[in-house]
């Protein structure tokens, strides 16, 4: 049986390996992928994920467009790390896969309705379509089987000390995502940070020996280098994959279902999300937050993902 999902993203380095992912691995349907601005703006996410389906010779999986910046306040790409057009390092080819009309929540109202079986949602940037979608469309709710999405933390943050940048960027979605009643699954740094691009990993990657895996390797040199300048992180972390894999193999990661709120007002805390891992507060569960990652396995779907691919 395979898993059908929606792809929301904001790609991103890390975000075109979650695509591969999807697209490369046999338990996981990639029916379509939608972006957002985050990483960076719209209009490079948007172009950035019509390339990553160009250079691994994905076709039949429509692209659509959606916000362009949070539910409130602006965005502010994370250039930092992703570079100016939100994939740096690598020349990056002209697209060959058109652009679907629709805009990114008709397209995800349409891709549901259509569906004869409920359909996950695996969100890799802020959760603004996501929130729009559930807000708008809140009759489709029964008709997802969760969202799984990378961002927010059990402990630190990466853009302030609390706050993970998908969940700064905008927290007033995470709220309406967890108020929905959809089945949630959080992938935050604490995990992510358990993903970590070694040497040993660029080469085993660099290995495999095709163009899509060299351009992938040219990804990840650049990502590195971007990292150890603004986390001092030599070897930096390939965040969102992570959800794609937990759901093509769930023994990757340990989860546990327990309780999240997202702060929205703090001064030194707005989009912190507060995992309650030792139910102090006695609050119903909501979610459920993933922990330990099995490293290798990770390491090996990957693998496996790009060598499918070609």
């Amino acid at each position: 049986m395979t898993t059908p999902i929606i792809l929301d993203c904001d790609p991103g380095h890390d975000d075109v390996f979650a695509i591969w992912l999807a697209a490369g691995d046999p338990a996981i349907e990639l029916r379509a992928i939608t972006t957002v601005g985050g990483n960076g703006r719209l209009e490079h996410t948007t172009l950035n994920a019509r390339i990553a389906c160009t250079v691994a010779g994905i076709e039949g999986v429509p692209i659509a467009a959606g916000a362009a910046g949070p539910l409130a306040g602006e965005l502010h790409p994370a250039d930092w790390i992703h570079g100016d057009n939100a994939l740096g390092g690598p020349v990056l080819p002209e697209p060959t896969v058109p652009l679907d009309e629709r805009d990114a929540i008709t397209f995800m109202r349409d891709v549901i309705e259509a569906s004869a079986e409920p359909i996950t949602i695996v969100a890799t940037g802020p959760l603004t379509n996501v929130a729009v979608l559930l807000r708008d469309h809140a009759e489709l709710a029964p008709r997802i089987a969760r969202i799984v999405w990378m961002g927010g933390s059990t402990t630190r943050g990466n853009v302030t000390p609390y706050a993970e940048f998908n969940a700064w960027t905008d927290p007033e979605a995470i709220k309406i995502a967890l108020d929905s009643g959809v089945d949630f699954t959080m992938v935050g740094l604490n995990i992510s940070h358990q993903a970590l691009i070694t040497r040993e990993v660029r080469d085993r990657l660099s290995a495999i020996g095709t163009p899509l895996s060299a351009f992938g390797v040219e990804l990840l040199e650049f990502f590195c280098s971007t990292y150890e300048r603004a986390e001092r992180m030599p070897d930096g972390p390939l965040h969102d994959p992570i959800t794609v894999a937990l759901l093509a193999d769930p023994a990757v990661a340990t989860t546990v279902r327990t309780r999240i709120d997202v702060e929205l007002d703090g001064t030194e805390t707005r989009g912190a999300t507060s995992t309650d891992l030792i139910d102090i507060l006695g609050r119903e569960h909501n979610a459920t937050v993933a922990l330990d990652l099995d490293v290798d396995r990770f390491w090996g779907l990957i693998e496996r993902s790009l060598r499918a691919l070609g």
